[in-house]
């Protein structure tokens, strides 16, 4: 469980939740109105169904899923993994990472390293990993289109129904007891998207470009190292070219856990 994200988007409400009942007075009924709360959320959605696939629509509860959980694997580990790995060819030959592979999870560094171990050239395990960690970038930024089509679209309708409603008071100008209700009603759907878009479709947009990168960076490390290990690069060596991938502090803790 990613604990920033459930933090973060339990204080956001919290806090407007905060806001709307102090400036209210307690009269949380203010901020409710069931038209525009149609007009913009139901719009939304709906556009967004018409912008993309049905399927990735339906996908979007799995994808929004990726935010609050954590990547299991990390930098650090899969660098002391590999460095192992490069151990054993170095005693024993390339062609003992067979028996090392059906212990590796990841699929990308397993099919990686059975290339390798089959005598595919370098060259070509190159091409294949590069269009593997491709088409994981194609996949992600498809996964992410629908929060990004409610971010866009939101605040569009929020729009919309300001200006319905804004129509609807100048209307009834003639009576000037309703002019203040409609304005609220009217700015409420400009509240409603803005708060759509700004607390829970773009936040997400950005935890699953982070989360990408995440990944991306953990695929290079995996990529650099298979070929390290085609190459013949001593433990030592291999560490070294890795470690260039981290952070200074993932480096020192790298460096720390090697010595202990």
């Amino acid at each position: 469980m990613d604990i920033g994200s459930v933090i973060g988007l339990v204080a956001a409400f919290g806090l407007l939740f905060y806001s709307l009942f102090s400036g209210a007075d307690g009269d949380l009924g203010a901020f409710l109105d069931i038209p525009s709360v149609a007009m913009v959320v139901g719009g939304s959605i709906f556009v967004t169904l018409l912008s993309v696939r049905l399927e990735r629509f339906l996908g979007f509860a799995s994808i929004a899923k990726v935010a609050f959980f954590n990547r299991a694997d990390k930098p650090p580990e899969l660098i002391k993994q590999l460095v192992a790995l490069a151990d054993v060819a170095r005693r024993e030959g390339i062609l003992s990472l067979q028996n090392s592979i059906a212990d590796i999870k990841d699929p990308f560094l397993a099919n990686g390293l059975q290339m390798v171990v089959d005598g595919t050239d370098a060259d070509t395990v190159k091409a294949v990993l590069d269009m593997q960690v491709d088409a994981i970038g194609q996949r992600h930024s498809e996964g992410k289109t629908v929060p990004d089509m409610l971010g866009k679209y939101a605040p569009a309708f929020g729009m919309v129904g300001t200006l319905i409603g804004l129509v609807v008071m100048l209307k009834n100008m003639d009576d000037p007891t309703k002019i203040g209700p409609g304005m609220a009603v009217a700015l409420l759907t400009t509240m409603y998207g803005a708060v759509i878009a700004n607390f829970i479709a773009l936040p997400l947009v950005d935890k699953l470009a982070a989360k990408h990168d995440e990944e991306v960076l953990y695929l290079e490390i995996a990529k650099a190292g298979i070929l390290g290990l085609q190459a013949g690069d001593n433990p030592r060596m291999l560490e070294m070219k890795l470690v260039v991938f981290l952070t200074p502090k993932a480096r020192a803790q790298l460096e720390a856990a090697n010595k202990a």
